[in-house]
């Protein structure tokens, strides 16, 4: 009896600090925004207006399972980023763009959208909600002069689009707003 007390200890012991090591590793950022699959007929439509080319370079904040990209890559031939917070949306993006036959055009980054490196972006696509959308403003507006911006559903405040889309699908209406990055304001 006292051999299956003990063995008792040890594991509630090793449970004890399991749980107290895990309390004191740092957390991950909870996302901004929900993950919602964008519709085919959509991501079709955000990359046709974007006039999307091989010669292009796209990046996708907030990929979810990475279709804007694998789309744009194995339709056009483009090369494409998705950053995306949640690790398991990355393995599945990383997975579809395997799956697809696009792995060398499409490639997935676990990481912050707010902090991601996109200046070398053509393209950028999103579909976030409208306060994350206005805190990437500025940065999007910092992008080259010619980048052409997409975001499903949500506008970027009174940053007026070029372009509005409105579909009818069965699951209901959706919007594509597009803008492209002006040129900069001499000083």
């Amino acid at each position: 009896m006292r051999i299956s007390q003990s063995i008792v200890r040890v594991l509630a012991l090793i449970l004890v600090a399991v749980g107290v090591a895990s309390a004191q590793t740092p957390t991950q950022k909870e996302p901004d925004v929900p993950y919602v699959p964008t519709h085919e007929r959509v991501v079709a439509e955000m990359l046709k207006v974007a006039k999307v080319k091989k010669s292009d370079v796209l990046y996708d904040l907030g990929s979810g399972d990475g279709r804007i990209v694998i789309t744009a890559a194995k339709k056009f031939g483009t090369r494409g980023t998705g950053i995306e917070l949640l690790p398991t949306l990355v393995q599945e993006a990383r997975e579809n763009a395997r799956k697809a036959g696009v792995s060398d055009r499409a490639k997935f980054v676990e990481g912050d959208i707010f902090e991601a490196n996109i200046r070398d972006a053509t393209v950028v696509t999103l579909y976030l909600l409208p306060a994350v959308n206005m805190k990437l403003r500025p940065k999007l507006l910092d992008l080259r002069p010619g980048t052409r911006i997409v975001s499903h559903n949500y506008d970027l405040g009174d940053w007026a689009p070029q372009k509005t889309i409105r579909l009818k699908l069965d699951d209901g209406e959706h919007t594509v707003f597009y803008w492209v990055v002006p040129p900069r304001k001499k000083p």
